[in-house]
């Protein structure tokens, strides 16, 4: 894998799926081994959303004497134009890019190998990644029999990830890049302006669903929007690390029993419980989640423990409420942008079962406590 910081000019960033051309991939692939030659290259299949995907079919001239892959994934700009302006200015195509290249050896976590990825002047950016399915893995579903093993591995990886990087001397150094607030390009969220367009998201979905769901849903939804600000500088709050900041099953895969993780655009400097949470109540189904919640948060603090890290359980269980919100704020938001973020069906499924959490987990009672407290 490379970066910009290598010495070795990069090959340009593509913007178009026609740019993924056979010599573009040459030159990617030829910094992993001399000699390499790919022939042409199939499109199999390209779409965007919040960002271009494509999957690519490799044949070679020569491969040279390396292991190059018959097959890759690849993230670009989305095709749309309008799209594109909007990812380039909240930043999360490139913040991924930009983890892809700098940390993509040293994540102690399964993430697709990354052959490639680079970000230009003007925020496009590309990552060439494994293709997990042509690699045997899996992609998990909340409704899977072994969802709560599924469950386990994630919280387990999730520990060790967090545990690597907790309160590491390093986010004043060599990662002091990494953003305290993800998805809100220049400011981090601190600015009065971003929190206004934070809780609009939430307000459209008070508008769209407010009255066909549970009174817990208007209760924390009319908090966030009249308190947003508070609510984003209370996920602020206590010990951080490095978070992956959006670890729903649609962004994990699973490699034989241990659970991987992609599509990192939204990771932080934060609470490593708000990965556990937003994990937690997004994907698990409510009646499993209801058996395994607390087995999971002790096997977190084991987990961490191992690993060097102490945290005290009243601490787990009250972060673990205060970032249900955020699992829920990413569903909600999510599901009243319609189809343009993900399937309404999986948005929707997601909405209920994190706001089912809000309930399970008396929430309201919680975020009134909590803003009482905080500064006017």
């Amino acid at each position: 894998m490379h970066n910009g910081s290598d010495t070795q000019q990069q090959p340009r960033v593509p913007v178009e799926v026609s740019d993924l051309n056979a010599t573009w991939f040459t030159e990617v692939l030829s910094r992993h081994a001399a000699g390499v030659e790919v022939e042409s290259v199939d499109v199999v299949d390209a779409h965007s959303g919040t960002t271009g995907r494509v999957a690519v079919a490799l044949r070679y001239r020569d491969s040279g004497d390396a292991a190059v892959p018959d097959r890759l994934f690849v993230k670009i700009a989305p095709f749309d134009e309008r799209q594109r302006t909007f990812i380039r200015r909240v930043g999360i195509g490139a913040a991924e890019a930009r983890i892809y290249a700098r940390l993509g050896d040293e994540l102690p976590v399964r993430i697709p190998r990354v052959w490639h990825a680079d970000v230009d002047d003007a925020a496009n950016y590309v990552c060439v990644l494994e293709d997990v399915i042509s690699s045997g893995c899996r992609f998990p579903r909340p409704h899977d029999d072994d969802v709560a093993e599924v469950a386990r591995s994630t919280v387990e990886e999730l520990a060790r990830l967090h545990a690597t990087y907790w309160e590491s001397d390093r986010f004043a150094s060599d990662l002091s890049w990494v953003p305290e607030r993800a998805g809100f390009g220049a400011g981090g969220g601190t600015r009065p302006q971003q929190s206004q367009v934070a809780g609009a998201f939430v307000s459209r979905a008070l508008e769209l669903f407010g009255s066909e769901m549970p009174a817990v849903f208007r209760a924390v939804g009319v908090a966030y929007v009249d308190h947003t600000g508070a609510v984003l500088d209370l996920w602020d709050q206590g010990q951080r690390t490095l978070i992956h900041g959006d670890p729903h099953m649609g962004n994990m895969f699973v490699d034989g029993a241990r659970a991987g993780f992609f599509d990192w655009a939204m990771f932080s400097r934060s609470p490593g419980m708000r990965d556990v949470a937003y994990f937690c109540c997004n994907s698990i189904p409510t009646e499993v989640r209801r058996a395994v919640e607390a087995d999971l948060l002790s096997l977190y603090r084991e987990q961490l423990h191992a690993h060097g890290v102490t945290i005290d359980a009243s601490v787990v269980e009250e972060q673990y409420r205060l970032f249900s919100v955020y699992s829920w704020v990413s569903a909600v938001s999510t599901a009243a942008m319609g189809a343009r973020w993900q399937p309404e069906r999986l948005a929707r499924g997601a909405m209920q079962r994190t706001t089912q959490a809000l309930a399970d987990l008396d929430v309201p009672e919680l975020l009134a406590r909590r803003l009482e407290r905080m500064p006017s």
